[in-house]
């Protein structure tokens, strides 16, 4: 039988990048909202309280808890990672949009925008039988599924999945399989929901043949509001920058607990208005894994990177 060997989960973009190109970065952010609504957002105040040295110092459990993640991956040696992330208008767009999607296909390249210069020929290997049999297997559990069977010029654009293949698998060392969980469109799946299809994923991994050693990835979060938030939808008074730090705290202090559960509680409007929408890819880490603590888990926000930083990383029961 396949198992479950670990879980593991982090922020993305700016979590990803050295606290020095944060403030060009934040720009870029600005300017994009710009150009989608004709002026800058508000600044947000607590940004100039964070100095340089004061983002090193903090940013060092995130950087710590990165390396974590690929050095217990190298060690690891799954035989597939699962890398469960949101699509925002990069593969997908609003004129055909699946709420949960598999890619079928064979190997495919990384969009130049986040490959590193090492892995400029790399080409990624899907685990196109474990995809297949997540794809058939979800169906036959009443899950609404869609399915990719090519990348135009085999190539991946959703950047929740590329920066973490470049930063986690930067020689594509793993055969990988790619899962899409709609965040940022209204409406997107429960956290329930979410929850669900990650037990059914351990369920199924599970059942194959074989000793089967598989690691699943959630990529996103925590608590952001960027430029392309689904603002139209967002009722609230934060604005771009804002971060939901009591909020973050508390779903962190769950999982901390071997609680996870309790973020499938949520509902996906808790999400939208707490800056949450991409957690989606957490709870469904956290079904896959189950009532297991992390070995590490760590969280930072981060007003001048526009976000709660969190990593994460559970050793199932085996």
């Amino acid at each position: 039988m396949g198992k479950i060997i670990a879980g593991l989960a982090s922020s993305h973009a700016y979590a990803l990048q050295e606290p020095e190109r944060w403030d060009m970065m934040r720009q870029r952010t600005m300017e994009r909202y710009k150009a989608r609504y004709g002026d800058y957002p508000p600044a947000q105040p607590k940004v100039a309280q964070e100095t340089l040295e004061s983002r090193e110092q903090r940013y060092a459990k995130i950087r710590h808890g990165l390396s974590f993640l690929k050095e217990n991956l190298a060690a690891q040696k799954p035989d597939a990672l699962i890398l469960v992330g949101d699509d925002q208008d990069e593969n997908f767009t609003e004129d055909n949009l699946p709420q949960i999607a598999i890619y079928v296909g064979g190997k495919f390249t990384l969009n130049g925008s986040y490959r590193p210069e090492s892995a400029k020929r790399v080409r990624y290997r899907s685990h196109k039988d474990l995809a297949n049999d997540l794809l058939h297997s979800l169906v036959c559990r009443e899950f609404d599924v869609g399915y990719i069977k090519k990348f135009p010029n085999d190539m991946l654009f959703s950047h929740a999945h590329c920066q973490i293949l470049a930063r986690m698998l930067p020689q594509a060392e793993v055969p990988v399989v790619l899962i899409f969980v709609n965040a940022i469109h209204v409406p997107a799946p429960t956290p329930a929901r979410c929850y669900r299809l990650g037990e059914a994923i351990r369920g199924i991994v599970s059942a194959r043949v074989g000793a089967e050693r598989v690691a699943i990835y959630g990529s996103g979060g925590l608590s952001h509001f960027t430029s392309g938030y689904p603002w139209e939808h967002y009722k609230g008074n934060h604005n771009v920058g804002a971060i939901c730090e009591a909020f973050d705290r508390e779903l962190v202090d769950f999982m901390a607990a071997g609680e996870g559960h309790k973020l499938a509680q949520l509902s996906s409007e808790d999400l939208l208005m707490n800056g949450e929408i991409e957690l989606r890819s957490w709870i469904t880490v956290l079904g896959a894994v189950g009532a297991v603590r992390p070995d590490l888990i760590a969280y930072e926000p981060f007003y001048s990177g526009v976000m709660g930083m969190g990593v994460a990383h559970w050793t199932p029961d085996l």
